[in-house]
């Protein structure tokens, strides 16, 4: 993959130890990790990469660049690019079923991994099939809407509660930012084949799991991850789906305390 075909934008921050990508969920932003990165930088050199169609990143176009498979080329891409030879990652939601599937195809790249809730990454079969019937549906609700039918998706970070206002305001600004026909390809090409479910359990790196307990939705899928996934830690936290926004806190411990337990 030559530099032309990193769609994605990526920045690495300043930090001290080993790099660390971190990858948003759906509709979200570098702005996701705000009140995480001063912690992390402490312990490791953040790449804070975002999604196609978010934030600062392209919106291609071509259907390819949304394959899950295309997006671990990228990743990989990337960190030949910034001459890294063995990273921490973390993915959230939309995220994590991208970091999850890039552990998988890369093991010998990857120092440990930690992933927060994310009903994609682990979807069954019922929950695939339901979503591949309504992908189009969404898909089409961006083009023929806008930027205003962004905002009439139940996950557009304007209508998070749980959230700190500070956090929502800069996930609402970022979302400002959002390409509808880059995030109609996500719908029709990406998200009904994120799942990793049945590969799960061929997971070779370290995992931990830091999830929001309150996010009742994600529940079967944190059953399965702790039944599959080889050797995964957990640490549960009394939060909704955005558990390192919601908790930040705690999230900041558990991933500061895994990143120095690995390094």
């Amino acid at each position: 993959m030559s530099e032309h075909d990193i769609h994605l934008h990526f920045e690495e921050l300043d930090g001290n130890g080993p790099h660390i990508m971190m990858l948003h969920g759906m509709l979200s932003s570098r702005a996701q990790w705000e009140l995480n990165l001063a912690a992390i930088q402490k312990v490791a050199r953040p790449v804070v990469v975002e999604l196609l169609a978010h934030g600062r990143s392209a919106a291609p176009e071509a259907p390819e660049p949304y394959d899950p498979e295309y997006y671990v080329a990228t990743f990989e891409a990337i960190r030949e690019k910034l001459d890294i030879e063995r990273w921490f990652i973390c993915g959230q939601s939309f995220g994590a079923s991208l970091t999850l599937r890039y552990a998988l195809r890369h093991p010998s790249r990857i120092i440990a991994q930690v992933f927060t809730n994310s009903s994609s990454a682990l979807a069954g079969e019922e929950y695939l099939i339901a979503y591949r019937n309504t992908a189009e549906q969404r898909a089409q609700l961006m083009e023929q809407g806008g930027k205003e039918g962004i905002k009439e998706l139940p996950i557009y970070p304007g209508r998070a509660r749980r959230l700190p206002e500070a956090a929502r305001d800069a996930l609402v600004r970022d979302a400002e930012l959002l390409e509808p026909r880059g995030l109609a390809q996500s719908f029709r090409y990406s998200s009904p084949y994120l799942s990793v479910r049945d590969e799960a359990a061929n997971t070779k790196v370290p995992t931990l799991l830091v999830c929001g307990a309150a996010e009742k939705r994600f529940q079967p899928n944190f059953e399965f991850a702790v039944a599959n996934i080889p050797d995964i830690e957990v640490v549960e936290v009394d939060a909704g789906h955005a558990v390192n926004i919601e908790a930040a806190d705690i999230f900041n411990d558990a991933i500061t305390e895994w990143i120095q337990q690995h390094s």
